[in-house]
């Protein structure tokens, strides 16, 4: 009897799959698991090789969101082209945007897939934006009665395996980290294939200042960071509506949202870097990671913890080893931050996912198809009505 009752509420907390399409047309998370705050998937197949997944929550309510699908991409079912998709969505203010990524922009990339029967930065770009005037949509509709709806936004970090070519499309800080063989196979590198948009960069605060030549303060150094309007330190995302159109930009907004000087063009912008990766037979894996993770290792860390260890449980371990880092920063043992609740643990570490792809070279190279395959990462599963607690417009 007890059980079944903590299967029950484990099933209503922390759900750990969702599919699309019937049971004869996809597999998914059957072997997810949690210990606390930590929720893992240790392996998987998709089409081009094996995955692994993991995310620990820090925030009240899990802010970050992720998904994995690998099969057709192309909302022709069972139609060309064919793929995997891996999508981390680092939300900040609030969950809201970051789940509206993880239900509508597959859905989107699909659409136009199919459209251009093919897979392409454009393609990619396109779903970006689709998914971008969703969400304006939503905040249009609801401003209103639920004006912080306009003050929540998401990093969206893309990565696209199809026809031998890797597509990794980021908006925000969320990183793709490449793990590539060295000559003679016995060592790892490291190569970043996202470009980051922070403004703790200096050309992100150049980039910053040159669009937007009327707003001497557009970037402001507070508390000893760089943030947009002293606000926010992302420049690009989804969401944020409420520093992407004026009219969003006042009551019923609470006024510490509103900024004083009035605004005629976007202060941030929802487009993606773009980087189109042919993919070689020394490319072994690809890291995916929010933010959470490269606070406490570099990438060529990760790319030698993934080259050293199993792949089976691999990202669950990378999650660790960043656990282990920030409990050291704070001079307090693993054992000690494992303890503190959600809430309190973000002023310890940031939620945390990482999803790592790897590559089989024969599979790559001969377009397999193989079974589809649809993974959400895990989250509090509350009604999407439901809003964080006011208490920062601050990202990442």
């Amino acid at each position: 009897m007890l059980s079944a009752l903590m299967n029950f509420l484990n099933a209503c907390l922390w759900p750990t799959h969702h599919h699309h399409g019937g049971p004869s047309s996809s597999s998914s998370d059957s072997g997810g698991r949690q210990d606390g705050l930590l929720w893992y998937r240790d392996s998987g197949h998709h089409v081009f090789g094996d995955f692994s997944m993991a995310v620990v929550q820090a925030n009240n309510l899990l802010e970050d969101q992720s998904q994995l699908e690998s099969g057709s991409l192309s909302s022709h079912s069972s139609s060309p082209p064919y793929g995997t998709f891996v999508g981390v969505y680092d939300g900040h203010g609030g969950p809201e945007t970051s789940r509206f990524i993880n239900h509508h922009l597959f859905h989107h990339l699909k659409r136009f897939a199919g459209e251009e029967e093919g897979m392409s930065a454009e393609v990619i770009k396109k779903a970006f934006q689709a998914t971008e005037e969703g969400f304006l949509s939503l905040v249009t509709d609801q401003f209103q009665t639920r004006p912080q709806i306009a003050t929540v936004g998401s990093c969206c970090l893309v990565c696209v395996v199809c026809d031998g070519t890797l597509y990794v499309a980021n908006a925000g800080d969320s990183r793709a980290v490449l793990g590539q063989a060295t000559a003679g196979g016995g060592d790892v590198h490291a190569t970043q294939l996202s470009e980051e948009h922070n403004a703790s960069f200096e050309s992100v605060r150049r980039e910053l200042q040159g669009l937007h030549p009327d707003h001497p303060d557009i970037v402001v150094l507070k508390h000893n960071v760089w943030r947009v309007k002293g606000i926010i330190q992302v420049s690009r995302s989804i969401g944020d509506v409420y520093l992407k159109r004026s009219e969003f930009n006042r009551e019923p907004l609470y006024a510490k949202f509103r900024l004083r000087a009035p605004f005629s063009r976007p202060l941030l912008s929802a487009e993606p870097s773009i980087t189109v990766h042919t993919l070689q037979p020394h490319d072994q894996f690809i890291i995916c990671a929010s933010d959470g993770l490269w606070e406490h290792m570099t990438n060529q860390e990760a790319v030698e913890i993934v080259h050293n260890h199993p792949r089976n449980g691999i990202a669950k371990r990378l999650v660790k080893m960043a656990l282990k880092e920030a409990a050291k920063k704070r001079e307090m043992r693993y054992s000690d931050l494992k303890k503190i609740d959600r809430g309190v643990r973000r002023h310890f570490h940031d939620d945390i996912t990482v999803i790592v792809v790897f590559f089989d070279t024969s599979l790559v190279v001969s377009r397999a198809r193989g079974p589809s395959v649809s993974v959400r990462g895990a989250g509090v599963n509350l009604p999407h009505n439901s809003l964080a607690p006011c208490t920062t417009a601050g990202a990442s």
